[in-house]
C-alpha cells in the first residue's frame, strides 16, 4: 500500500460536506462509541487522521468510510465538535467522485447550481422530445401505447439502462482497483472471492449492518436518535419498491405499460401499487426528517440528499397518477402524467443516478465484500503450514 501525502486533502474534502476535522485531536471517543467499528476497522478516528495527514492513497485503498451508516452518535458525543459523522459522509461523496471515471459526479457534488440545473434541463429536454415526437393523441379514450409506443420506449429504456450499467461497471472496477489491487499485498486466490460471494447479495438486500446502528454497543449511554430500527426497515422497503419498479420498467415494459383494463388484483397493478406506496412513504419520511433536522443525520444536507428522495417521490406519484387517470378514463391527464413520469425518471437516472447518491447502495455492500475478502485472504496467509502426521 502506498502512502502519498497530499497537503490540500482537507480543503478538497470540505467541498463535499460541512465538517470541522481540524478540530479533532484524536481522542478516540468517536471510535469507542460507534457500534459498527472494530479492531480491523477503527473508523471514524482512523479516517479523520488520514485526512489530517493528507494520506490520500490510504483513504482510497480503504473500505472503512463505506462501513459507517451515519447514526450520529460519534458527532453527538464529540468533545471538540469535529463533526466526525459528517466527515464520513463527506468522505463517501469524495470517494464517489474518485470512482467516477467521467469526473461528472465530482462536478455535480461541488456545485448546487449545476446539480439542480442538470435536473431541470434533463426534465425540460424530455418534455420537449415528447412534444415534438409523441404519437397520436387519442382523446375519447386512453391509449398510452398510441401516444408513446411501448416498443420505442422499451428500446430507449434498454439503451439508458445499458449506459447506466457501463458507467456503474467502470466505477465498481475503479473501486475494486483501489481497495483490492492497490490496497493489499496479500495474494487473494479465486476461492476466497467465491467463498465470500454470498456477502454481496446478502448485504445488498438486507443492509444488515445498518440495523447494528440501533443495537448500541454495550455500555453506550447515548440515547439513539434514529428511532431504533425504523430507518433501516423503511430503507429496505424503499429499495424493494424501487427495484421492483426498475425491473418492471426496464425488463417487462410491454407487460407493465398497457392499455388493457385489468383487475385491481392483477399482479401488474399490485406490484406497481406496492412499489409506489413504499417509495412514497419512504421518501416522504426522509424529506420530512430533513426538513425538521431533529436528528444528527439530517443536520447537514447536500443537493443529492434532497434530489434523490425528491425525484423518487415524484417518480412514484406521477406513476400512480398515470394509473389513476387511466382507470378513470381521462386521456389528457393520463398523457400529461406519463410525460411528467418519464421526465422525472430520466432525470433521476441521468443527473444523480450512477454518478451520485443512488450508487451508494452498490458501494456499501461492495465495501463489506472487499473487506471480508481481504480479511479472509490475510487469515489464510497467516495460518502456518501444517505438516501431516508421520511425515519426516
Amino acid at each position: 500500500m502506498s502512502s502519498r501525502v497530499d497537503p490540500n486533502l482537507i480543503n478538497e474534502l470540505k467541498q463535499f460536506g460541512d465538517l470541522n476535522v481540524e478540530a479533532c485531536f484524536n481522542c478516540g471517543n468517536c471510535t469507542a462509541i460507534c457500534p459498527l467499528s472494530g479492531d480491523e476497522t477503527p473508523f471514524p478516528r482512523n479516517n479523520i487522521r488520514r485526512f489530517q495527514l493528507g494520506l490520500k492513497d490510504e483513504i482510497l485503498q480503504s473500505p472503512d468510510p463505506w462501513l459507517c451508516y451515519y447514526c450520529g452518535d460519534c458527532t453527538t458525543t464529540c468533545p471538540r465538535g469535529a463533526e466526525p459523522a459528517e466527515a464520513q459522509m463527506a468522505m463517501r461523496r469524495w470517494l464517489t467522485a474518485q470512482y467516477d471515471w467521467t469526473g461528472l459526479s465530482g462536478i455535480l457534488y461541488r456545485s448546487k447550481a449545476l446539480t439542480y440545473g442538470t435536473v431541470l434541463v434533463t426534465m425540460g429536454l424530455v418534455v420537449v422530445l415528447f412534444a415534438l415526437f409523441h404519437g397520436p393523441m387519442v382523446t375519447d379514450r386512453v391509449e398510452i401505447n398510441a401516444f408513446a409506443p411501448v416498443h420505442v420506449i422499451h428500446i430507449l429504456d434498454l439503451i439508458l439502462a445499458a449506459v447506466i450499467g457501463v458507467l456503474l461497471a467502470g466505477q465498481v472496477f475503479r473501486m475494486y482497483t483501489y481497495i483490492i489491487r492497490r490496497g493489499t499485498d496479500t495474494p487473494i486466490p479465486p476461492s476466497v472471492y467465491l467463498a465470500q460471494a454470498w456477502v454481496l447479495p446478502y448485504h445488498f438486500v438486507t443492509q444488515m449492518r445498518w440495523s447494528g446502528c440501533a443495537d448500541r454497543a454495550e455500555g453506550n449511554d447515548v440515547e439513539p436518535e434514529a428511532e431504533g430500527r425504523l430507518p433501516w426497515i423503511t430503507h429496505i422497503l424503499l429499495v424493494s419498491g424501487y427495484i421492483i419498479m426498475f425491473i418492471m420498467v426496464v425488463g417487462f415494459l410491454p407487460w407493465f405499460q398497457t392499455d388493457e383494463i385489468r383487475s385491481f388484483f392483477h399482479p401488474q397493478r399490485l406490484l406497481g401499487y406496492y412499489a409506489a406506496v413504499v417509495i412514497i412513504v419512504g421518501t416522504g419520511r426522509a424529506l420530512w426528517s430533513r426538513l425538521r433536522k431533529t436528528v444528527q443525520v439530517d443536520r447537514h444536507s447536500q443537493p443529492s440528499d434532497w434530489l434523490l428522495p425528491g425525484l423518487l417521490l415524484g417518480l412514484a406519484v406521477t406513476g400512480m397518477l398515470v394509473s389513476i387517470f387511466k382507470y378513470m378514463n381521462l386521456p389528457l391527464a393520463t398523457y400529461a402524467s406519463y410525460v411528467a413520469h418519464m421526465a422525472v425518471m430520466v432525470s433521476l437516472y441521468v443527473a444523480i443516478g450512477p454518478l451520485g447518491k443512488w450508487s451508494h447502495m452498490f458501494y456499501r455492500p461492495l465495501a463489506i465484500y472487499f473487506q471480508e475478502v481481504k480479511q479472509k485472504a490475510e487469515e489464510r496467509e497467516a495460518q502456518p503450514n501444517l505438516v501431516p502426521s508421520g511425515a519426516d
